[in-house]
C-alpha cells in the first residue's frame, strides 16, 4: 500500500477574506482556482511546508493556524490537508509568483464566484463550517481530483 502524500492548502484569511489562487499551470487545471499551498517534503512538518509554500508561491509571510478537519483525495498518492493561515504583520501583499497567474480575497459569501477545483470545494466548504462562516454556493461537487 503506497503512503500518501500530504499536499497542505491554505485557507489564509486577511479581515474576513479568504484567498484563492486561480491555477496557470499544468494547462488540466489552469483557469481553476484552489487554496494555495504544496506538498510536505520529507521531514517538514506541514505548517513549516505551509509557511514555506506560501512564501514561494506568493512572496509572503504568513503564520500558520489550525489544522482544518478532514482530508481530501488528489491524484494518487497525494491527499489534501488544509491549514487555516494569516498574513503576519509587516508581510508584503500576496503575489502570483509561482503556478498562478491571479489572486483573489473573497469574502465568505463570494466563495462561490469563482470555478474551484473539485477537491478544493468540499475543503472550502469544510473550512468555513468548521470557522463558523457562511459558505458561498459553491458550483462543483467532490469530483475527479486535480493538482
Amino acid at each position: 500500500m503506497t503512503v500518501p502524500i500530504v499536499v497542505v492548502g491554505a485557507a489564509l484569511f486577511d479581515g474576513g477574506r479568504l484567498l484563492a489562487a486561480r491555477r496557470s499551470a499544468p494547462a488540466d487545471l489552469a483557469g481553476r482556482w484552489e487554496l494555495p499551498g504544496g506538498k510536505v517534503e520529507p521531514g517538514e512538518t506541514p505548517d513549516a511546508a505551509l509557511v514555506r509554500e506560501l512564501r514561494e508561491e506568493l512572496g509572503v509571510d504568513a503564520e500558520p493556524g489550525e489544522r482544518v478537519p478532514g482530508e481530501w483525495p488528489l491524484r494518487p498518492p497525494y491527499v489534501l490537508h488544509v491549514w487555516t493561515a494569516r498574513l503576519r504583520p509587516g508581510s508584503a501583499a500576496p503575489e502570483p509568483l509561482q503556478d498562478h497567474d491571479e489572486l483573489r480575497w473573497l469574502t465568505p459569501e463570494e466563495t462561490g464566484d469563482v470555478d474551484w477545483l473539485d477537491q478544493d470545494v468540499p475543503a472550502v466548504r469544510r473550512t468555513l463550517a468548521h470557522l463558523g462562516l457562511p459558505g458561498g454556493a459553491l458550483g462543483r461537487t467532490e469530483g475527479p481530483a486535480g493538482r
